[in-house]
């Protein structure tokens, strides 16, 4: 049984010059980097997100697909 281990959500977004979101907020406030949250989604710290190897053959993060658009990363607030 899991103790209080509480998955964060992420909460606001940080875009480079192309768009590209490089820094994440989670529920905590805490900041991180996106291949950090990457590696927080993999190993199920982050609600409502997971990662997928892109077409490039990197690994994204994305939001789970619920029919929403509002809670995808892209529509996120920026911070």
């Amino acid at each position: 049984m899991e103790s209080n281990n509480q998955r964060q959500q992420i909460t606001a977004v940080r875009k480079n010059g192309d768009g590209d979101i490089v820094e994440l907020q989670l529920s905590s406030g805490q900041v991180v980097g996106y291949k950090e949250a990457q590696q927080m989604a993999k190993s199920n710290q982050l609600e409502n997100v997971n990662v997928f190897k892109g077409r490039d053959g990197d690994e994204h993060l994305r939001s789970d697909p619920d029919g929403r658009e509002d809670n995808n990363l892209d529509n996120l607030p920026t911070f």
